[in-house]
């Protein structure tokens, strides 16, 4: 080969390769996410985020999966919670499916409970669950505003754009506890009899033990009830956990032996504590269909709800079957969210078509764009809010 011809490869080979090369970062830049993640900034200057529980049981894994993609966003914290009766095996298939995805793994918010809780639903051992995720959540993250705890079979109706961009507009004080202190038959059939929660102390699954005598309403508080669906601001979250006077322990002591104290501990602590009762909002802000009388649980959601849910307001609803088609038509219709996908908001930059997720790409993650369902939640937000300052009902 002569030197003009060995001039001339030399120069193809090096054109071919640095061709090669340039195809290759784009194809990185646009095919693949980021390997940093934009700056979380908190702060009252910065749009709120939440600290969200989800948890579950047996069988729940890819439940539990689809809901933090619908609620997820890079601000927000989020603790799974499968509980002891799933395998492990279905554990480290939810550690392995949250770390596919590609915004998780570069912002690091998602975290599984690896020594699972065993929690009996009657007894307290559920609300010991719920105190334990707190703890976590507050160790994790010294940014997030408002704890959300959600099960399996829940669901949200706006997203998070949504739902930051709605608490943006109010107070960080605020807690939504739907609470009564009119016991009724809760008085007799609730809070009068004792009964003891073995999750509490035995490595076996059993139910609640009733004791044969009942005792008297308590005199040195007052109790409170309502609905266990709840969203708490972080600084009554901190004194329920290292409290500054004794009575989240003195309460917790005296619901250790109520059935379903899931729903009067936090409303009683909230309701007995001066600095944290005018803080109170007189609703759960979910979307349920109950029973008159109601049952234990509420109605079962199904495509013939879809209209009234999207309607209602409210930022979640519960309760679902496992891949109800209504589940489909909410991602669809509400949340745009993709199969396998997290719901887009502001944050995500990239492009979006049937195969291709735009939350593998991001910008400036503490900007929000609001969607219609927004406005919605603003008026039923600004509703219950008004209704509770022109009536004075707080921890009535």
């Amino acid at each position: 080969m002569g030197a003009e011809k060995k001039w001339l490869f030399t120069l193809f080979s090096a054109t071919f390769v640095s061709l090669l090369l340039l195809s290759l970062c784009s194809i990185s830049t646009f095919g693949f996410p980021k390997s940093f993640p934009s700056m979380v900034h908190h702060g009252s200057h910065y749009p709120p985020s939440f600290a969200y529980y989800i948890f579950g049981g047996r069988g729940d894994n890819n439940r539990i999966l689809r809901l933090l993609l619908a609620v997820y966003h890079p601000r927000n914290q989020y603790l799974l919670h499968l509980d002891v009766d799933a395998s492990d095996d279905e554990r480290q298939r939810l550690v392995a499916a949250v770390k596919t995805v590609p915004a998780i793994r570069s912002f690091g918010n998602v975290n599984v409970v690896g020594k699972p809780d065993r929690i009996t639903y009657m007894g307290a051992s559920n609300i010991a669950a719920t105190l334990h995720a707190v703890s976590i959540l507050l160790k994790l993250d010294g940014g997030w505003n408002w704890f959300i705890p959600l099960s399996a079979a829940d669901y949200p109706l706006i997203t998070q754009d949504d739902l930051s961009h709605v608490f943006s507009s109010f107070g960080r004080d605020l807690n939504f506890v739907e609470h009564s202190s009119d016991l009724g038959w809760k008085e007799v059939h609730r809070f009068q009899p004792i009964v003891v929660d073995p999750g509490l102390y035995l490595a076996r699954r059993s139910q609640i033990f009733h004791a044969t005598e009942k005792r008297p309403m308590p005199e040195a508080f007052k109790i409170f009830t309502g609905s266990q669906w709840v969203i708490l601001n972080r600084s009554f979250l901190d004194y329920c956990i290292l409290g500054w006077d004794n009575l989240p322990r003195v309460l917790l002591m005296y619901f250790n032996n109520v059935m379903l104290s899931q729903e009067s501990y936090f409303h009683s602590v909230i309701c007995n504590s001066p600095e944290y009762q005018n803080t109170t909002v007189n609703s759960d802000l979910r979307y349920m269909i109950w029973d008159n009388p109601p049952k234990m649980e509420p109605h079962f959601l199904n495509i013939s709800d879809h209209v009234e849910m999207a309607q209602s307001g409210a930022a979640f609803a519960r309760q679902f079957k496992k891949d109800d088609p209504v589940l489909d038509v909410i991602d669809d219709k509400i949340l745009k969210r993709g199969r396998h996908q997290v719901v887009p908001g502001a944050w995500c930059t990239g492009r979006r078509s049937w195969w291709m997720d735009p939350c593998t790409q991001w910008g400036d993650v503490n900007v929000l764009n609001p969607g219609p369902q927004a406005k919605k939640f603003e008026e039923a937000v600004a509703n219950v809010i008004e209704d509770g300052n022109s009536q004075s009902n707080q921890c009535k």
